[in-house]
């Protein structure tokens, strides 16, 4: 292997109720690798910056958000695989966002929410931020649609602070937003959704563009085979993955077509 030791992370859906999850589906695949001659780490990192790890030379397998990886990653890592989950929202590839208010609002058009506050878990998420912009532009008119826009730092703060009452509006990718249904049911009934977004290409997984191919073809391959395998049906389904499908650097130009799209309606920033 060249570019660094290696390292494999799985930091988009790893809730603390899914870490072991996430945990056995990583031990099937470092298995795999080693068996195919590849060194792989016994476990996932966790913490620290995740622009960082994205662009680690030794990245083996990681997930990204469709935003920045089209915007900026594509010369830094290969794309693997893009996955394919089983939550509402959720089609093929694809996945939406949940534009949710409180569930004690009594608006229910978005319209009604001119001058309110926005949360966003990130300037540089699809889910939180390029599809919420996406879906505000045709009613924002060309003008500036909320009266501030806070930022939370992750989706489930997002949800946190519209159930508070911080925050009015917000955009949850639907397989965090089914997650949290899950493990935390009453906090998502809080919540109301008042519209779905745009499809968008789902969270892609990833290696560095620094490994060898024949690294690259063993981590693909080690990939498919766990999500195969029966032995794992109990932790693929804790983390409503069903599959993944093959894709590739064009497929994600539709993150920055709907950009695109945005900035031609005059709504160059959520706000």
């Amino acid at each position: 292997m060249s570019g660094g030791p290696p390292v494999a992370a799985l930091p988009m859906y790893d809730l603390p109720q899914i870490a072991a999850a996430n945990d056995a589906l990583w031990a099937s695949i470092a298995a795999s690798l080693r068996a195919q001659g590849v060194e792989a780490p016994e476990r996932l990192a966790r913490g620290g910056d995740l622009a960082v790890l994205w662009r680690n030379p030794g990245l083996l397998l990681g997930q990204t958000c469709g935003y920045p990886y089209a915007k900026d990653l594509r010369a830094a890592v290969v794309l693997i695989a893009t996955p394919e989950y089983s939550f509402p929202g959720c089609d093929g590839a694809w996945r939406r966002s949940f534009v949710v208010c409180a569930a004690r609002d009594e608006r229910h058009d978005l319209g009604a929410f001119r001058g309110a506050v926005a949360a966003v878990n990130g300037w540089d998420s699809d889910s939180g931020m390029n599809l919420f912009r996406a879906t505000i532009a045709p009613i924002a008119r060309r003008t500036r649609f909320f009266a501030a826009v806070i930022v939370t730092g992750s989706h489930l703060a997002s949800l946190e602070a519209v159930a508070d009452g911080r925050a009015e509006l917000a955009a949850i990718d639907c397989v965090t937003f089914g997650l949290i249904k899950r493990f935390r049911p009453g906090l998502v009934e809080r919540v109301a959704v008042v519209a779905e977004s745009l499809p968008s290409p789902g969270l892609p997984f990833i290696a560095s563009a620094r490994l060898p191919d024949g690294t690259v073809a063993a981590v693909r391959n080690a990939l498919f085979a766990a999500l195969a395998d029966p032995g794992l049906a109990e932790p693929l389904d804790a983390l409503g993955l069903k599959g993944a499908r093959l894709t590739t650097p064009a497929d994600y130009e539709r993150v920055l077509e709907i950009e695109r799209e945005v900035e031609a309606a005059g709504y160059r920033r959520l706000g």
